[in-house]
């Protein structure tokens, strides 16, 4: 690996962030990000190219992360889509759990399905768990292909009810509507072949959603990519692992959190060493780029991962990076409600006018305003390394605001805001730690993204986190996580059993057909390692925890790991009969982290500048340029550590100390 030449390239709300890898050398680029991100990238990639001095002719491999997915469902702006299901079901995308999004409202709506009535079909079939009742009605099928032709339908979701059990019925559907419809047609068997209708059914429909929108962009990308001679782009799923083109296509529902898993897993490359050394139960992510913040944990050297995610409304059950997203981000606009508290987002200036300081006919104030005028960042600081501030502009609007919210002054809105944008990531971090029973006191924050070393400490000292990391390239973290990820499948099945009847020839068997389906999918099927685990749950309860099963299946050796299991999540273990309910199989094909070395280039010392911390007071603040830093220097508070993507703002009390890898770790004084 040491030889080759690798390209990470990561589209956010705000900014394209792109790392090459260039031997032990890191090439960093930051650009805004564009309508069509393709665009963006291919931007970025010749900026690093250029900067590297080198052809992108000369890349090896190019892996890419994106929002196309997430802000389709966010925006609602995917395919025109039809759902065809069974007879009688047709609502159940609409009728969902009955449950409210927040019990005491009594105005609560919950959201609307991406499939709205008129286009959801009903066919006459029967299956159930333990196999099919009645066929398919082909003519049925043929006359709602009709229809959906009619409805110029982008794309179809199929989910007849158990098809995870036999997916005979479904597959028939599928081929007719094939022969009969020029469209992408997502099966629940083969999406997500688990049990529970409503969510197999949302996630079936989220795929068809996404797809035309991914498979044309990617389709664009990859032109784009080759015509500059850049190889074709892995791209980065939500599992936190990598695949091809082509298996991303057929599986787009997999990339609805790409960006944030790419994160995780650069921070747990970056930082993992960190919380060996200092002894910490984990890390806390926190990833605060221009338009929101993402939270997550490493624990034992891997990301926590869920397989029970909504995004904006939808439930969406694939395998993901667990990541806790809040609205707020350097770009999210600050405004006054009408009882007149100060709040912050979660509407974002993005890049196009982005904050008011950008110069570029922004008239909203924004985080990065409040901490411009705080004074961590400088006039004269360059965003992205090509950004130029206009701090006049942002004084201007954070005035406005200070008046509006009965402030004394632009420098008091600047601190309201950076304040309230605090509390709210605050809350994010809680959610992702303490209502999970993790104690964020035992953890390090890992804080990168282009706003995060500015607002981590203040962060740590709401939580009592005694330990911060801030990684060398922590302004295009995810980007560098692109280069750090596994090649990485998934597949699932139902398989539904008490454990003391379970049959182990029947479930080995089912075991082997998964790992089939998973070895398909990789590049190099003679490289990948294969785990296999479980979903059980004591017999009478409706969630699942997941354990790791050997091979061949041992009954009393997972029903033991899941009692372990049980006790460490939940504080007890009970005499109750254990239920086998999904089996789930993962191939993992290794890839080296990015081999990079750290030399400081001298002249760290750039200059002095008046920064206020805590309360109203004003500070003398010197500023270093991170990449004059030797190793091993330390610096105390107040301090502001300054690079081309990102800005470390040191606080009285917290002292910088910079690794041998150029990390800085930031420690409070007293611990």
């Amino acid at each position: 690996m040491t030889g080759r030449i690798r390209l990470g390239a990561d589209v956010g709300g705000t900014f394209t962030d792109v790392v090459l890898a260039t031997g032990e050398d890191l090439v960093t680029a930051k650009v805004p990000s564009t309508a069509d991100q393709s665009v963006g990238v291919l931007h970025g990639i010749e900026k690093a190219c250029e900067d590297a001095g080198i052809d992108p002719t000369a890349v090896d491999e190019f892996t890419h992360a994106m929002t196309v997915s997430v802000n389709a469902l966010l925006e609602r702006d995917g395919a025109k889509t039809a759902l065809v299901t069974t007879d009688g079901f047709r609502d159940v995308l609409e009728i969902g759990r009955q449950d409210r999004p927040d019990l005491y409202d009594l105005s609560a709506e919950r959201p609307e399905p991406l499939v709205p009535r008129r286009r959801r079909f009903e066919i006459p079939e029967r299956s159930t768990p333990e196999g099919i009742e009645a066929g398919v009605d082909e003519d049925a099928v043929r006359d709602v292909a009709a229809e959906i032709r009619a409805c110029d339908a982008e794309s179809v979701a199929v989910s007849l009810l158990h098809a995870y059990a036999d997916p005979r019925n479904e597959q028939r559907v599928v081929e007719i509507l094939k022969t009969e419809l020029d469209v992408p047609i997502s099966a629940s068997h083969e999406v997500l072949a688990e049990f529970r209708e409503y969510e197999r059914t949302s996630t079936t429909v989220v795929d068809a959603y996404v797809t035309p929108a991914i498979d044309r962009y990617l389709g664009r990308l990859s032109q784009r990519a080759a015509e500059i001679g850049l190889p074709e782009p892995l791209v980065m799923q939500a599992n936190g692992g990598i695949a091809a083109v082509d298996t991303v296509r057929e599986h787009a529902v997999t990339t609805t959190m790409s960006g944030p898993a790419a994160g995780v897993v650069g921070a747990n490359a970056a930082a993992g060493g960190v919380a060996e050394e200092r002894g910490l139960h984990g890390l806390v992510t926190f990833d605060m780029g221009g338009t929101s913040s993402d939270v997550s944990l490493i624990r034992d050297g891997e990301a926590e991962r869920t397989t029970d995610a909504e995004i904006n409304g939808q439930p969406v059950r694939t395998p993901m990076v667990d990541v806790t997203t809040v609205g707020a981000g350097g770009g999210s606009i600050a405004w006054v409600d009408s009882g007149g508290a100060l709040r912050v987002g979660p509407e974002s200036a993005g890049s196009d006018p982005g904050p008011a300081c950008y110069g570029n006919s922004g008239t909203d104030p924004t985080v990065t305003d409040a901490n411009l005028v705080l004074g961590y960042i400088g006039e004269s600081t360059a965003l992205g390394g090509e950004l130029a501030l206009d701090a006049d502009a942002a004084f201007d609007v954070l005035a406005d605001l200070a008046e509006e919210a009965g402030l004394g002054g632009p420098l008091d809105a600047a601190r309201g805001v950076y304040r309230v944008a605090n509390a709210n990531m605050a809350r994010a971090i809680r959610s992702a730690t303490v209502e999970r029973g993790h104690d964020p006191r035992e953890f390090g924050l890992v804080a990168f993204g282009g706003a995060g070393p500015m607002h981590a400490c203040a962060l740590a000292d709401d939580l009592d986190i005694g330990t911060v990391v801030v990684p060398p390239a922590c302004g295009v973290l995810s980007a560098y996580g692109l280069l750090a990820a596994d090649e990485k499948h998934d597949a699932v099945r139902t398989h539904r059993v008490g454990l003391a009847d379970v049959d182990p020839a029947v479930v080995d068997e089912r075991y082997d057909e998964l790992e089939g389906d998973v070895l398909a999918d990789a590049r190099d099927p003679d490289a990948a390692t294969v785990r296999r685990r479980a979903d059980l749950r004591y017999a009478g309860q409706s969630f699942e925890l997941t354990v790791d099963v050997g091979e061949p299946f041992d009954a009393d050796r997972v029903e033991e790991r899941f009692h372990e299991a049980h006790a460490s999540t939940y504080g007890y273990r009970m005499d109750e009969p254990v239920d086998l309910v999904n089996l789930r199989v993962s191939a993992t094909t290794p890839r080296r982290d990015p081999a990079t070395a750290y030399e400081a280039e001298g002249g760290a010392h750039t200059g002095e500048r008046e920064a206020t911390f805590g309360g109203e007071r004003t500070y003398e603040t010197p500023v270093y340029d991170r990449a004059g830093l030797e190793v091993g220097r330390s610096i105390g508070g107040p301090a502001v550590i300054e690079q081309a993507e990102s800005t470390v703002v040191v606080p009285p009390i917290w002292d910088a100390e910079v690794r041998a890898d150029g990390s800085v770790v930031l420690v409070e004084e007293d611990r």
